[in-house]
């Protein structure tokens, strides 16, 4: 007969501890480091330590010139010179607020994360926003009084433009230095083989240096011109083997319980997990929720802006063209007059093109090209060097000298600066294409044309001419799902780098 023990006894009684069978190494990944392992990671520690440094004093400079820029500015348009040492003076009076709240917003946002995981130039350009906010906040609680609200938006302006150069130069600069070094993060895809090609198509160009070493595929051997590296109950070995920083999962039907197994396995080497999502996944962002249905549906609406978002892009619009017309206005009276004096005919060659609904309008630009031009493209067609609806040609016969040198450096684009005041076109969307593109569009591809055209878009800042037609397309769709003033922000902060190394301009 069986008799319960007494605490005594239980208190005595020696402990057995279940060892749990792991189908992979038996590993802690908190346990006590080797010494040699405790000085690399030491480094590893220092080298976060100055990315944040580095980084925060890049941003502090920014705020700190960008506050000082727009004093000086305005002291120069009211009385036509400026004291340093008083601008000086005026600057640290306002600017250790706005640093403060500034590197709080910052750090909030993940802009002083790891390289792989820190935000682009839109969270920037949103935090900057918040940032002027809270600072005009606190100014109107604490009872101070201005004659204008001209430093708030003028250090706003000024601040995006020197924070985001800043931040840019780093990310190049650190990548340069990254790629000599060797630093790359190794990553293994997983899913099936469309799905991982697409994905790791994209990886190629990624400015955060993903390595694909190879995949691992839930299907045998799909050929995808990459390495395979074996079935997902080897992801363990293949982790170990290879060297891999993280696990990408490249497919958007990947079954639950393999992802949890995977997951864990990837958690338990220290490795992380990160899933590119699908299509729709990225549409759901911009789904809306109908309410009263009896089963949940979400909305994917029309691109187009309306009601607050009409009011903000526009108001955007009116704003920042009006202020480059003036900035512009040497640049705008040289053009003109070089091209005037150089070939016959106008100086603004009106470029009629399909707008908003298809409706034509006439898109201004500086006359690039001999009179004849439109005459000759037909006997030129064979030389075209692009894809799909567009005509171009790099070394067109039929373009000035004075005409190729402002297409170089876009400048003939500038008199549509006045196309965006007569409510023509937006600073930012899709291109408007010539009557000759129009009507070699398919019916899909026009659905750029439910918004604004724009003097720049996502076309302008991700490759410009070297993009095939199709992908052009897509991402005048891409920004059409996603836009928002910050975005317009970023792409025309964008512009600038891409005009400079007249990417794809010809």
């Amino acid at each position: 007969m069986a008799t319960t023990p007494s605490p005594t006894e239980r208190r005595e009684a020696p402990q057995t501890t279940q060892v749990l069978d792991f189908p992979f190494s038996h590993r802690d990944v908190r346990r006590k480091r080797l010494p040699l392992l405790s000085f690399i990671l030491r480094l590893e520690t220092l080298r976060r330590a100055a990315r944040v440094v580095s980084l925060v004093a890049l941003d502090v400079a920014g705020v700190f010139l960008a506050i000082f820029t727009a004093l000086a500015f305005k002291a120069l348009v009211r009385q036509g010179s400026f004291g340093w040492h008083d601008i000086y003076e005026q600057t640290k009076d306002i600017v250790v607020l706005a640093t403060l709240v500034t590197l709080l917003l910052f750090a909030k946002s993940g802009l002083y994360a790891d390289r792989g995981q820190r935000p682009g130039l839109p969270r920037v350009i949103g935090s900057l926003f918040q940032v002027t906010m809270v600072t005009l906040l606190f100014a109107v609680i604490n009872g101070n009084e201005f004659s204008s609200y001209y430093i708030f938006y003028g250090s706003l302006f000024f601040s995006i433009a020197y924070v985001s150069a800043f931040r840019y130069g780093y990310e190049r600069v650190s990548g340069v230095i990254l790629r000599a070094a060797g630093y790359q993060r190794r990553a293994v895809l997983v899913g099936t083989g469309h799905h991982i090609e697409a994905v790791a198509h994209a990886l190629d160009d990624s400015p955060s240096r993903v390595e694909v070493v190879g995949f691992v595929s839930l299907v045998p051997r799909p050929d995808n011109g990459l390495r395979s590296l074996g079935a997902l109950e080897d992801l363990g070995e293949v982790i170990e083997q290879h060297g891999i920083d993280e696990v990408i999962i490249a497919d958007p039907d990947f079954p639950q319980r393999e992802a949890v197994e995977l997951v864990d396995r990837a958690h338990q080497r220290g490795v992380r997990v990160r899933i590119a999502p699908s299509t729709m996944e990225i549409l759901v962002h911009r789904a809306e929720f109908v309410p009263g249905e009896t089963v949940p549906l979400f909305e994917l609406k029309l691109p187009v802006f309306e009601g607050i978002d009409y009011i903000l892009k526009r108001g955007f619009d009116l704003l920042v063209a009006g202020f480059l017309v003036l900035l512009f206005s040497p640049v705008l009276i040289a053009c003109w007059l070089a091209v005037r004096l150089t070939s016959r005919g106008p100086a603004i060659y009106r470029s009629w093109r399909p707008g908003i609904g298809g409706q034509p309008f006439a898109c201004f630009k500086f006359r690039t090209m001999y009179r004849d031009a439109e005459g000759r493209q037909e006997e030129l067609e064979h030389l075209n060097e692009q894809s799909g609806a567009l005509f171009k040609i790099r070394n067109d016969p039929r373009v000035t000298p004075v005409g190729r040198f402002m297409r170089r450096w876009s400048l003939d684009e500038l008199p549509q600066l006045f196309n965006v005041l007569r409510n023509e076109m937006s600073l930012v969307g899709p291109r408007p294409l010539p009557e000759r593109d129009f009507q070699r569009m398919e019916e899909w591809h026009k659905k750029r044309y439910l918004v604004l055209p724009g003097i720049t878009g996502l076309w302008q800042v991700s490759g410009r001419s070297e993009l095939d037609f199709d992908d052009l397309v897509r991402l005048d769709f891409l920004y059409l799902e996603r836009w928002s003033v910050f975005l317009d922000l970023s792409i025309l902060v964008k512009t600038v780098p891409a005009v400079l190394a007249r990417r794809g301009a010809f």
